[in-house]
């Protein structure tokens, strides 16, 4: 499963040995502190860069900045054609500079680079369909019942400073699926980049410079905790999008209370994955297996509940489990790795905890259980991939987000059933069904409280595809024409002609 660390790529051109800079109003710039952190990569624990810390004095000065952008800089009178324009450049400098930013997010979170390279036709797909869409922003003219002669119409109008508040398990990604819409509608950004892994975020926004964006549209200013509050809670902020933990998500409706800021969650998961005895078993395994193991398991969709019909729970278990054990654990940097590291000592420290508790509540690992040190794996943040069987739904790893590389396999009897359990969790994100019945998918997609449901498949993610969570799993949604709505505001016209 493990395998020797691989010789390191050149250094990284970004990772010069400077400190790396906010980015404030077009300038980079440190922190009013003078503060710093250190990003780390996870598979040796080495230190990448030393990255300025902002606290709530630089949100501040990034509010500021934002605000004035906004509403006396040249972004307030950028046509929705010079929008479309500059993403379409911000996309093709996206596609240039791919693989160094795919390079930059193995080195800051672990994902392996034949992960990271794959993202490209995401990345840039999103960039040009939210381009797409600055054209297509309109009202209505609609008819009224008022006497008189009352023309009345919708105009749709940017909500204005948006605070972007990112996780780390997808950096790049993440960055790009805040900033892009935030742009297209003529709103500007400021974005707080997870610290775990700030690079490529922080990278991206010189991109923004570079493809015509104007200085204080777009502000990147990486931290701690402190910073993110501050910027939930900043008065001069319009919008919060946030995605991460849910306990986090709450903190971030509280705070928007103080200027009643409009929000957006995208926020965790516990999504059940349903196998009945009739699906392509041949498909089924690697699928449910990879929904999972897929990041590390490091996805807020992913399916960690996995459902499977008893007559065929053990078989699907063995299959399962041998699947994971042929997966190839390692440095991101080989392209043979399939699976990296977790992103910090920390998360290490929660999923190992995790898998102990699932073994002391009775659970049996049939693949994985442990944190691996061997094969030059010893100062990396490496977890086997792991199936757990003999589980319950009580059980803390089948009731709690570990977000890791953990499989809780469940037997179930009947459709019926595995839909009132799979919805028995506070969280409604993601979901699967595999099955051969078009009856049984009927039922179960309908019968799912969940925000996205994938049938014979799992994770796959289109930018015309609307993704977002019921539940404890947040509110509104990304990608499609919805996300677009939630940079807008609608402004009614009554207009009366003076004949």
């Amino acid at each position: 499963m493990s395998q020797p660390s691989h010789p390191p790529l050149l250094p990284h051109p970004y990772l010069d040995g400077t400190v790396k800079h906010l980015l404030i109003d077009g300038q980079h710039v440190p922190a009013l502190s003078g503060r710093t952190f250190a990003t780390l990569n996870p598979a040796t624990g080495d230190i990448n860069a030393h990255v300025a810390e902002a606290g709530a004095e630089d949100i501040d000065r990034a509010v500021a900045a934002a605000r004035k952008a906004f509403e006396q800089g040249p972004w307030s009178r950028f046509t929705p054609f010079d929008r479309q324009a500059v993403l379409l450049k911000l996309a093709d400098l996206l596609d240039r500079h791919f693989d160094e930013l795919a390079t930059l997010d193995s080195l800051d979170m672990g994902a392996p680079i034949s992960a990271t390279t794959a993202r490209r036709r995401r990345g840039i797909g999103l960039l040009r369909y939210y381009a797409g869409l600055a054209t297509a922003i309109h009202g209505q003219t609609i008819g009224n019942s008022q006497p008189g002669d009352i023309f009345t119409y919708t105009l749709k109008e940017p909500v204005g400073v948006v605070a972007a508040i990112n996780p780390w398990n997808g950096p790049l990604g993440m960055a790009i699926w805040k900033i892009a819409p935030a742009l297209a509608t003529g709103c500007t950004v400021v974005l707080k980049p997870a610290e775990q892994a700030p690079l490529s975020p922080m990278r991206f926004g010189e991109l923004c410079l570079e493809a015509g964006i104007p200085p204080g549209v777009v502000n990147i200013v990486p931290g701690l905790g402190a910073a993110g509050a501050a910027l939930a809670a900043h008065p001069g902020v319009d919008k919060v999008a946030f995605t991460g933990s849910t306990e986090v998500g709450q903190h971030i409706v509280r705070a928007s209370a103080g200027n009643l800021k409009r929000v957006s969650l995208e926020l965790g998961g516990k999504s059940p994955n349903i196998v009945f005895a009739d699906a392509d078993l041949d498909a089924a395994v690697p699928g449910a297996a990879m929904a999972v193991f897929a990041n590390s398991g490091q996805i807020c969709s992913a399916g960690t509940r996995l459902f499977v019909e008893r007559r065929i729970h053990d078989e699907f278990v063995e299959r399962v489990a041998q699947f994971a054990k042929r997966l190839r654990v390692g440095n991101p940097l080989d392209p043979q790795t399939q699976l990296g590291p977790l992103v910090s000592e920390e998360q290490l420290s929660r999923v190992v905890s995790y898998m102990e508790i699932g073994r002391s509540e009775g659970a049996t690992a049939h693949a994985g259980g442990e944190r691996l040190q061997g094969a030059g794996l010893e100062r990396g943040y490496f977890v086997a991939p792991t199936v757990f069987a003999d589980v319950r739904d009580e059980m803390k790893i089948a009731a709690e987000e570990i977000f890791g590389p953990v499989i809780s396999v469940l037997p179930f009897d009947t459709t019926e059933e595995a839909i009132e359990r799979g919805n028995n969790t506070p969280y409604g994100l993601g979901a699967g069904v595999w099955t051969r019945d078009t009856n049984k998918v009927q039922q179960v997609t309908r019968g799912l409280r969940s925000g996205s449901v994938w049938v014979n498949c799992y994770g796959p993610m289109d930018p015309a595809v609307p993704f977002g969570g019921y539940k404890m799993s947040g509110y509104g949604r990304e990608s499609g024409t919805e996300h677009i709505e939630e940079f807008l505001q609608t402004k009614a016209v009554w207009f009366k002609g003076r004949g």
